[in-house]
């Protein structure tokens, strides 16, 4: 096989450009406007997954989401991440090969079907965008926060992909035939390179700290029990965040018929639906949306643990034991009573919402329930603001929990419960150093866990309890002197690997010059193709 036909050759044109042999008159028109289209698409689909990646995290929301407009469980976001994982991958590769094309001289004849793919790909990153900022829209503050997570390493990775793709860009340069392309590639590459060294002036992270200035580690409170190893808001699972260690046990409380306080998250139309067997059950005309419309009794009969073990909510079911799974299996839907019983018993805190209508009348049957457990009042964890003076007054033993720090300081409070996201990282610190407890919720993976260890958070409420305990630091604590003297040694290796690579094609060119070889510049429909021309004769030459 000759070199222009070369098997390097022949896949990377075919995969690029769909022809197995180089046509003699190639289809170059507006080939360079492609490439820069398919790098823009590539970054554009990079940063996207990047953003889905982070916010997996809150991936139990989306599925809720999904659950509330459809009525049916489905692990909606990992469909998403996988249907996102194919567009970046496809368009990352698609860019490989285009540099391939490049280096090895080949002409930049993107085929038909790639553009469609391409643009079809814009689509649905657009849609995916659109969709996050009109029903997610608090989900958007992860992305910078996570950029203190991860922002050192990020500009390290750029520095070097920085590097490696130098040498393409200089030999762009030199076949640039007009000086305005020349003086155009020379200023945005400038750009991007100043902004590529220089970004870390401007990273801020918790982590770039001495590893004697580390706050405490978090403690952990179970959101719903563990719902990672048994059905949420079951005695099993508040069983298993006992042995995680949470210091308090994070639930929601609804009331019966007949007044008894129990268990359970979902409420309105989706009230039973998602986590117990009531659709198989034989209740006719009744109301799902009202928890009062049903006796104890009523509630009692139904599973409250099939449906972990059908749905498999975490993916996390082929991790259980054969007597856990049939444990869970046997779950029913337990009374405040019984979790107050198990905390009473471990010395655990108890948080928990109210979801009923008639939320004031509930204040005082849950209230009398607290008391009648005659667990310690110091480990109620009152968070509900309604008939808040009420339970001041009649239960001053109580700590108060607030889910705002404008009504926690006009309160005099000491205690605040906010999502991750609602607070910056000096907040969190600044609230520390007034000897305000900050509990934020929910936090599953490690990257946020570490972020917020590192900015002294009191505790997280979590549904990754079994994960959580196991680390003993966070995943990285650096100095700042350190970090900057890695990255101005980075920085300064870059540039010199960049110059040396640009003086050793500017020599290589000159040799060629001077050897007799002759670059012939050709133009192939609106694009440069550089070939070599064969050695002129001496004649030629004198």
């Amino acid at each position: 096989m000759s070199q222009d036909e070369s098997c390097c050759r022949v896949c990377s044109r075919w995969f690029y450009s769909c022809h197995w042999k180089r046509p003699d008159e190639t289809k170059r028109k507006c080939a360079c406007c492609w490439f820069s289209f398919v790098s823009l698409v590539s970054l554009l689909s990079l940063s996207w997954m990047y953003i889905c990646l982070v916010t997996f995290n809150d991936q139990d929301d989306v599925n809720w989401e999904g659950f509330k407009q459809l009525k049916r469980w489905v692990n909606w976001f990992m469909v998403v991440i996988i249907i996102y994982a194919v567009i970046t991958s496809y368009c990352v590769l698609l860019l490989l090969f285009a540099l391939f094309q490049v280096a090895l001289g080949e002409p930049l004849d993107l085929h038909w079907v790639h553009k469609i793919f391409l643009f079809f790909g814009v689509i649905l990153i657009a849609a995916g965008v659109t969709g996050v900022s009109l029903k997610w829209e608090r989900e958007w503050p992860t992305v910078p926060l996570s950029l203190q997570a991860t922002g050192p390493f990020l500009q390290f990775g750029a520095v070097g992909a920085l590097t490696l793709l130098s040498p393409f860009i200089f030999s762009g340069f030199d076949m640039a035939k007009k000086k305005w392309s020349k003086f155009v590639m020379a200023v945005v590459f400038a750009t991007v390179s100043a902004v590529i060294f220089l970004c870390p002036l401007y990273i801020q992270s918790p982590c770039l700290i001495k590893w004697q200035e580390l706050p405490e580690k978090p403690e952990l409170i179970g959101h719903r029990g563990a719902p990672m190893l048994a059905p949420e808001n079951t005695m099993m699972s508040f069983n298993k965040s006992v042995e995680c260690g949470v210091t308090a046990f994070e639930t929601d409380v609804q009331l019966s018929k007949d007044r008894v306080p129990f268990l359970m998250h979902d409420h309105e139309s989706d009230f039973l639906r998602r986590t117990t067997n009531v659709k198989s059950k034989n209740f006719r005309n009744k109301n799902f949306s009202l928890s009062t419309n049903w006796t104890w009794e009523e509630l009692q009969s139904l599973n409250a643990g099939e449906w972990f073990l059908q749905t498999d909510p975490f993916r996390s079911v082929s991790t259980l034991s054969e007597e856990d799974k049939e444990s869970s299996k046997n779950q029913t839907i337990p009374s405040l009573l019984q979790l107050l019983n198990l905390a009473k018993e471990h010395n655990i805190s108890v948080l928990f919402d109210l979801y009923n209508p008639d939320t004031e009348n509930d204040t005082e049957d849950i209230v009398d329930t607290i008391f009648r457990s005659g667990i310690d009042p110091s480990l109620i964890l009152w968070l509900p603001p309604v008939k808040r003076e009420y339970v001041k007054e009649t239960a001053p033993g109580f700590i108060q929990v607030y889910n705002d720090s404008e009504k926690l300081q006009e309160n005099n409070g000491t205690f605040l419960n906010v999502k991750y996201s609602m607070l910056k990282m000096e907040e969190i610190r600044n609230l520390r150093s007034l000897n305000i407890t900050v509990n934020l919720w929910v936090v599953n993976e490690r990257w946020l866990f570490s972020l917020l260890w590192c900015a002294g958070a009191s505790s997280v409420t979590t549904n990754a309890c079994h994960l959580l305990k196991d680390m003993d630091q966070p995943d990285w604590v650096m100095e700042p002197r350190i970090y900057q003297i890695i990255w101005i040694a980075v920085d300064i290796a870059s540039i010199v690997i960049m110059i040396g690579i640009f003086i050793l094609q500017w020599k290589t060119h000159c040799f060629c010059s001077r050897t007799g070889w002759n670059y012939q510049r050709v133009r192939r429909r609106g694009e440069q193709l550089m070939v070599y021309a064969a050695p002129l004769s001496e004649t030629a030459m004198k």
